[in-house]
């Protein structure tokens, strides 16, 4: 069956960085667009970046120059670096891929930003 499953988060301190990752299997991965999202508590979920099979990338304004999205289809992983992190980005983390006109996601991985 398909899965999705996030790893890679923490407690880092504000300027820092981390990368996550996003092993995938039971589906043909690399034909397949992943996104990265995000949901702080109270918050509605935010999409925040996009790789497609060509690996054509999208980020959300509020990431963009500071967190990039990137895949590996030799091992069915999305990563997504972050840098220069900032307190309003503790969030956890979700990556989605949508199959058939469903959506899959991961079980999420927590970042927090924080001194």
């Amino acid at each position: 069956q398909v899965q999705l499953v996030e790893s890679g988060g923490g407690l880092v301190q504000p300027g820092g960085s981390l990368r996550l990752s996003c092993a995938a299997s039971g589906f043909t991965f690399r034909v397949n667009a992943i996104n990265w999202y995000r949901q702080a508590p109270g918050n509605e979920r935010e999409w925040v970046a996009l790789i497609t099979p060509g690996e054509s990338t999208k980020h959300a304004d509020s990431v963009k120059g500071r967190f990039a999205i990137s895949r590996d289809n030799a091992r069915n992983t999305v990563y997504l670096q972050m840098n220069s992190l900032k307190p309003e980005d503790t969030a956890v983390y979700y990556c989605m891929a949508t199959l058939n006109a469903k959506n899959y996601w991961g079980q999420g991985t927590q970042v927090t930003v924080s001194s």
